[in-house]
């Protein structure tokens, strides 16, 4: 499989769970949908950076960790903002590896009030480049 083809699945599968999340975000209702709203956000934070390893790959660019990639993908101009994906990633993990109330509350308004729209304009703007 070319590098091309990784970058393109790995966009693909991103693009997926981006819509996945969107979807449960204008559904949610109650508590036990916004638990699953963060969990979809989770995933797709994962996938993004994985996503933007593929990417940088295929340009020629190799970089291991997700922090890495980020920062790598902004000096690269694949992202404009990495100071925000950070925060995302920063909020996977602490949501990954800690369940707290209040937390899963903050974390869930960041995702419907800010985060969603970023990773929206970020599938969007990576589908451009590639």
């Amino acid at each position: 499989m070319t590098r091309r083809v990784e970058a393109e699945e790995g966009l693909l599968k991103l693009e997926k769970a981006f819509w996945r999340l969107k979807e449960a975000l204008a559904q949610a209702k109650d508590e036990l949908d916004r638990d699953g709203v963060i969990q979809r956000f989770e995933l797709t934070v994962e996938l993004c950076w994985k996503a933007l390893k593929r990417i940088l790959a295929y340009k020629g660019v190799e970089c291991h960790f997700p922090r890495d990639c980020i920062k790598q993908a902004f000096r690269y101009g694949l992202i404009e903002n990495d100071d925000l994906l950070l925060d995302m990633l920063s909020d996977r993990n602490l949501c990954a590896h800690l369940y707290d109330e209040k937390l899963a509350e903050e974390v869930y308004g960041r995702i419907k009030e800010i985060y969603v729209r970023e990773l929206e304009r970020l599938v969007l703007s990576l589908k451009e480049k590639l």
